[in-house]
């Protein structure tokens, strides 16, 4: 589970004026009609301060104007004030208009007639003079007219523009990144994670976290709701159904995407030649099986019915795809290869076949319809036990057998993954044949997407938490890759154990 915070903090920002010397005379007036009327709180709007409420807010400002509820001859009177006022400053020559004592005594006349009561003295906004600073977006002076403050700076409000689609911000509320604006619907598109199942945004929990599920391999981002709403998951690759693509279902109750479907072993007659590819390998690393023993595709219910009658051996679970058969049992093979329908495979031949023990070992059986790497890497995993089985290594713990058949395994996947890297680090395995390559193992003209499953199917090992199949792994890979393959195994057959 990972999850990140939705947190865009910043300044408020405050849309205003910048004004004239002969504005500011007009507003000094105002103030003193203001003191007149008392303010009746219509007209204060421009005192009211913007707030934060958990996003960016840019809260944008002019100068409200709003008429009071007086009489028409009170309004009268007030112009005809302001008008002799006015005419009287604008006779004095420049620079002797200032504020006198006659100001003051029109207002308390005016005051007197109209009798208002009194109210709590207004407070007027505050106006900037011009030459307030420079455009955080165009370098320029802020002259006359509507600017921005915001960010620790002032804008004109063609200038305060979003990082992504260049636009300027006119919405009450923007987020932020870094020092970079965006719209709120652009930061969403670029930064907020999709889930790649339904292709929408994952959603925030309570803790106002965005809380989504990944695979640690192919870092598929979901909702954590696709776990239980029923969506498909390939039985091989792991990765849930997309909206937008369609997984084919196996009549076992399976699914598997497209992908693992093109290059996936469908019966018993197509793993044959995959079967002694591998066989020749062990050959070639000196380890020839001396017993021939048979392979079967089966289905889920087959394997896990022969699992059920095999005395010992640790499983690994949930679901076990591949099983060295010790026990004489009637099995159920698949015998022809199923058709492949639109979303479903029907058709599909099976047959009863019944196992009899020749030697150590009876027979192998392997989950069919997964891709050949996968179906490869178990048939090297259980060619492994059948080797020791027929080698006469007993009492073998589970972390001991299964660790070193998941080196075999690995050590396969490499090869066909790797061709031209050495299987193991260690070379003290090597003999004249120790380099051989199986000419039927498809190694060139593989895709990139079986490159890429290949790749998946060895973290798979490497990663594995349980007991048997992944400490084991590690602590065989250790001993190998110190000792070699062959002194690990004569260690394992004299002790049990790993050589230290």
């Amino acid at each position: 589970m990972s999850s990140s915070n939705v947190n865009h903090l910043s300044q408020p920002c405050i849309y205003g004026h910048s004004i004239s010397s002969h504005t500011e005379r007009k507003f000094r007036l105002m103030k003193w009609l203001a003191k007149l009327f008392k303010g009746s709180g219509r007209g204060a709007s421009n005192g009211r301060y913007p707030q934060l409420i958990g996003e960016e807010q840019a809260m944008w400002r002019e100068p409200s104007r709003s008429l009071d509820n007086q009489s028409r001859a009170e309004n009268e009177e007030m112009d005809h004030a302001i008008a002799l006022s006015l005419a009287e400053d604008a006779r004095k020559p420049n620079g002797y208009r200032r504020h006198s004592n006659r100001d003051d005594e029109l207002a308390r006349a005016l005051q007197e007639r109209l009798n208002v009561s009194s109210y709590p003295p207004y407070k007027p906004p505050q106006f900037y003079p011009r030459g307030i600073g420079i455009c955080g977006g165009c370098n320029h002076e802020i002259g006359y007219g509507q600017y921005l403050t915001c960010m620790g700076a002032f804008w004109h409000p063609q200038c305060f523009r979003c990082h992504s689609c260049h636009q300027p911000i006119t919405e009450s509320e923007f987020s932020l990144s870094g020092s970079d604006p965006y719209h709120k619907s652009c930061y969403r598109e670029l930064h907020h994670p999709k889930c790649d199942v339904c292709h929408k945004f994952i959603p925030i929990n309570r803790a106002g976290l965005i809380e989504y599920r990944a695979h640690p391999f192919w870092n598929q981002k979901y909702c954590p709701s696709h776990e239980q709403d029923k969506t498909a998951r390939c039985c091989s690759c792991e990765r849930l159904e997309s909206r937008t693509t369609t997984y084919v279902s196996l009549e076992d109750g399976r699914s598997l995407c497209l992908e693992c479907l093109d290059s996936a072993v469908m019966d018993t007659g197509d793993c044959q030649p995959l079967y002694h590819a591998i066989r020749d390998y062990y050959e070639g690393m000196n380890m020839k099986l001396d017993q021939q023993i048979p392979m079967l595709l089966v289905e889920r219910q087959a394997l896990n019915e022969a699992m059920e009658g095999e005395k010992d051996g640790p499983h690994h679970m949930p679901e076990t795809r591949g099983l060295c058969l010790s026990e004489e049992q009637t099995v159920t093979s698949i015998h022809r290869k199923p058709k492949i329908g639109m979303s479903f495979i029907p058709d599909m031949k099976t047959q009863r076949q019944k196992l009899t023990r020749k030697c150590e070992v009876t027979a192998i059986l392997v989950l069919y319809g997964l891709p050949r790497l996968l179906t490869g890497s178990i048939l090297a995993h259980e060619l492994m036990h059948g080797w020791l089985r027929l080698k006469d290594y007993r009492n073998l713990s589970p972390e001991v057998e299964e660790g070193i058949c998941q080196v075999l395994s690995h050590m396969w996947l490499e090869s066909e993954v790797m061709p031209g890297s050495r299987s193991m680090p260690s070379t003290s395995m090597a003999t004249s044949s120790s380099s051989y390559t199986s000419s039927t193992s498809k190694k060139v003209g593989k895709s990139d997407i079986e490159k890429k499953l290949g790749e998946f199917f060895m973290h798979q090992i490497v990663h594995d938490s349980s007991p048997a199949y992944g400490e084991g792994f590690r602590a065989a890979y250790s001993a190998v890759n110190r000792y070699g393959l062959r002194r690990t195994l004569e260690h394992i057959r004299l002790t049990g154990y790993f050589p230290v």
